[in-house]
């Protein structure tokens, strides 16, 4: 009997089945979903707003591709971390923690993005602190936790 790869090794099915781990899938997957909607909902006014360049920036652009990119990346940790994968989980956690982050840093960065963008970002912002806050819940944790 061969061992499985690492990446699609799931946690125990009694732990992945519980009412509340699955509640937390779901609701992680709304957030996610949610998140890659506005991020990619966000390039139409960019493209709209392309001649104007005090509303759409070199930087804008490269923020919202980065983001849109990220976005979908996240969405299929979200779907794989809700079928068990455990790296898929990892990558989950990781990678809300660190967009939530950049969201802060752009935030808090005076002039370098238009205030339609920050105000963008802050909802995205909201949304990802949800997806830190259930990924990093005990619930989740002990259902990928290793034994």
């Amino acid at each position: 009997m061969s061992t499985p790869k690492p990446d699609s090794v799931a946690s125990p099915a009694g732990d992945l089945r519980h009412p509340s781990v699955r509640q937390a899938f779901r609701s992680t997957e709304l957030l996610v979903g949610c998140y890659a909607a506005l991020s990619a909902l966000t390039l139409v006014p960019i493209i709209l707003l392309r001649h104007h360049p005090d509303l759409v920036t070199d930087a804008v652009w490269v923020r919202a591709s980065i983001v849109v990119a990220t976005s979908l990346l996240m969405v299929s940790f979200a779907v794989r971390t809700s079928r068990g994968h455990s790296r898929s989980y990892l990558r989950l956690r990781l990678a809300s923690g660190i967009m939530l982050a950049a969201i802060a840093v752009i935030l808090a960065m005076p002039g370098a993005f238009p205030l339609w963008l920050k105000a963008e970002q802050g909802v995205c912002g909201v949304l990802l602190l949800g997806v830190v806050v259930i990924v990093n819940g005990t619930r989740m944790r002990s259902a990928f936790a290793t034994r």
